[in-house]
C-alpha cells in the first residue's frame, strides 16, 4: 500500500479521533462527579474554619475554600450540576424544537412562516442576553435560569430541522419513496430522520456547551444559583478576592469549566466514524 492510499484510509479515523477525545474527557468528568460522593462522602457544605484556603492535605485532597469548604466534594457536585442542567436543558429543547422543525419544513406556507418568524424572535439577540433578562426577572432561581436557556436552544434546533427536512423532501429519494403509496411515517423514518441524527450531537453538543456556559456566567455575574449552592461560576466568582493566597483553589473550577466545554465542542466537532 503506498503512502497516499494508506493516508486516505487513516482519514476517516483521525476525523473520528477529537470526537473519542471528547467523549473520554466528558465521560471521566460525569464519574469523578458519580463516584467522589459516593467514595468521599464528604458534605459540600461542611466547614474546616482550622483549614481556610488550604492547599492540598490528606484530609482535603485538592485543598479548601474561603470558608473551609473541601474543594473536592464541591467540585464534583458543580460539574454534576452543570452536566446535568445542560443535559436536561438539551432534551427539553430538542425534543420541540425538532417536532416544529420537521412540522414547518413538512406543511411550508403559513405554519412555516409563523415558526420561522417565531424562532427568529429568539435568534435575533445573543442567547445570553435573553437569558440574563429572565434571570434578572427571577434571580437566583435556577427553573427561569433552566427555562430561559431552553427558549434559546429550541429555535436553534427549529432552524436546523426546517432547513434539513426541506432539503431531504426535494431530493428524489423522497420523490421515489411516494410512489409505494408510502406515507408521512415512512418518509421522516426512512429519509429525514437518518440525515437529522447525523447532525443531531453535534448539534445537542454545541448546545450543551452554551447552556453550561450559560449557567457559569449567570452565576458569576450574580444572578445565577445563590450560595451555598456548589456551581462552577459561584465557586470562581467566591475564590477570586483569594486567588494569591489559594491560587490551586481558584484555579480549579476555571480547569473544570475548560475541559467540560472543551469535550463538548470535540463531540460537536469531530466527525462520526
Amino acid at each position: 500500500m503506498s503512502h497516499e492510499a494508506a493516508v486516505k484510509s487513516n482519514f476517516p479515523a483521525m476525523h473520528a479521533l477529537p470526537r473519542i477525545i471528547g467523549f473520554s474527557i466528558l465521560a471521566s468528568l460525569i464519574l469523578f462527579a458519580v463516584l467522589v460522593p459516593l467514595i468521599w462522602g464528604v458534605d459540600t457544605g461542611e466547614q474546616d474554619r482550622a483549614a481556610l484556603l488550604s492547599g492540598p492535605t490528606p484530609g482535603h485532597p485538592l485543598g479548601t475554600d474561603e470558608l473551609g469548604r473541601d474543594m473536592l466534594a464541591r467540585l464534583a457536585a458543580a460539574v454534576g450540576l452543570s452536566i446535568g442542567f445542560a443535559l436536561l436543558s438539551v432534551i427539553a429543547a430538542a425534543i420541540p424544537g425538532i417536532l416544529l422543525g420537521v412540522l414547518a419544513g413538512w406543511t411550508g406556507g403559513f405554519i412555516d412562516k409563523c415558526l420561522s418568524l417565531l424562532s427568529a424572535l429568539f435568534l435575533v439577540l445573543p442567547g445570553l442576553l435573553w437569558v440574563l433578562l429572565v434571570a434578572a426577572i427571577s434571580p437566583g432561581n435556577l427553573l427561569a435560569v433552566y427555562g430561559a436557556v431552553v427558549l434559546v436552544l429550541w429555535a436553534e434546533y427549529l432552524r436546523m430541522t426546517r432547513a434539513l427536512t426541506r432539503t431531504v423532501l426535494a431530493s428524489p429519494a423522497v420523490a421515489d419513496s411516494h410512489l409505494p403509496g408510502h406515507g408521512p411515517l415512512y418518509v421522516i423514518r426512512r429519509q429525514v430522520w437518518p440525515e437529522l441524527s447525523s447532525r443531531l450531537v453535534s448539534t445537542s453538543a454545541f448546545a450543551a456547551a452554551s447552556a453550561i456556559l450559560a449557567l457559569a456566567t449567570l452565576a458569576y455575574l450574580g444572578a445565577g444559583v445563590s450560595p451555598p449552592t456548589a456551581e462552577l461560576g459561584l465557586m470562581i466568582t467566591q475564590l477570586m478576592p483569594y486567588y494569591s493566597a489559594a491560587p490551586l483553589s481558584f484555579a480549579l473550577p476555571i480547569l473544570v469549566i475548560f475541559l467540560t466545554v472543551l469535550s463538548l465542542l470535540m463531540i460537536g466537532s469531530g466527525r462520526r466514524p
